[in-house]
């Protein structure tokens, strides 16, 4: 009898704490925050778990050889409960996303929906297979968008689809392994990754300037009131700045020490080790990135995910 825990593990449960970022990320940058965000994040949460649990049904035959283990090819889930739950799943995740966000959310979910469907049972084992995978995860970083402005969380959008590039340009190397050139060029991804997330945009919101600014309205002759407004000022920008960089930099040392392991030992072990590092380790990125849209204490919020995130991937695999 198939349980919960059988279930959780098809759609890597534990996995689902990288996805809400996203959304959050996307609406940060976009100046869309709202009461709305944490319902579209839930979608985005429902059409992961889809895609997990599409993906071992898609790839039963091949899991049956080189991952017997899996739920489907031990024979814990069937595979049409398991096409049943991808179904459901990616009805709920569009219903919500539409239900909470309108039709702006629903041009974006139903595409997110396709592009998952799309990349589990066409383009995993072709070429296209990273860079379907990366539109994706830019897609729901624009989900989370919907409610404003999506020309500003096109560059968040592009940085966590570079991320998920090189994670899921290992990933297709986790039963063979790699060779050394592979996981150079995804660590020199990563470096790009972070470093693009520790930049401000230009024309980002800020919203820590706003009460400064309101604050510098002072008499003309408070000339001390003016120099500590001066301060705190100066104070709160070099802290907004500090918090993306700070999160970047703990993203690229934790997933690129995982890839480095990699070049000096590609064997399948220390790949599979550096897509969940990659995968758990994405909650710091979209701190970043949420930081860096003007939201810096949501974004410390949004990273202690990975953490978490990696103590729950020792029960269950994220990849």
């Amino acid at each position: 009898m198939t349980t919960l825990a059988d279930l959780a593990e098809l759609v890597r449960a534990p996995a689902a704490l990288s996805v809400p970022g996203d959304v959050v990320a996307g609406a940060a940058a976009a100046g869309a925050l709202s009461p709305r965000t944490p319902a579209l994040a839930g979608a985005s949460v429902l059409l992961y778990w889809a895609g997990m649990a599409a993906n071992d049904w898609a790839d039963r035959r091949l899991d049956a050889e080189e991952r017997p283990e899996r739920p489907i090819p031990s024979g814990r889930v069937t595979p049409t409960a398991a096409l049943g739950l991808a179904a459901g799943l990616t009805a709920a995740g569009v219903g919500l996303a539409a239900a909470v966000g309108g039709r702006r959310a629903a041009a974006l979910a139903v595409p997110l929906a396709a592009s998952i469907w799309g990349y589990d049972l066409l383009a995993k084992n072709t070429a296209a297979g990273p860079a379907v995978m990366a539109a994706c995860r830019g897609l729901d970083v624009l989900l989370g968008a919907s409610g404003g402005r999506l020309a500003r969380a096109l560059p968040s959008a592009a940085t966590v689809a570079a991320h998920t590039w090189t994670v899921t340009a290992l990933s297709r190397r986790e039963v063979s392994g790699a060779d050394a050139a592979l996981p150079m060029r995804t660590l020199a991804g990563t470096a790009v990754v972070a470093a693009s997330a520790a930049v401000a945009v230009p024309g980002a919101r800020r919203p820590a300037d706003t009460g400064a600014r309101r604050a510098g309205n002072v008499e003309a002759g408070r000339t001390d009131e003016r120099a500590d407004v001066g301060v705190g000022r100066a104070w709160s920008r070099g802290i907004a700045a500090a918090v993306p960089a700070v999160l970047a930099g703990w993203y690229a040392v934790r997933y690129g020490a995982a890839q480095a392991q990699v070049v000096r030992d590609p064997s399948a072990p220390k790949v599979r080790a550096a897509v969940g590092a990659g995968i758990t380790g994405l909650p710091a990125l979209q701190g970043a990135l949420t930081a860096r849209g003007g939201a810096g204490l949501l974004g410390l919020a949004v990273a202690a995910a990975a953490p978490l995130g990696r103590r729950l991937a020792r029960k269950v695999s994220p990849t």
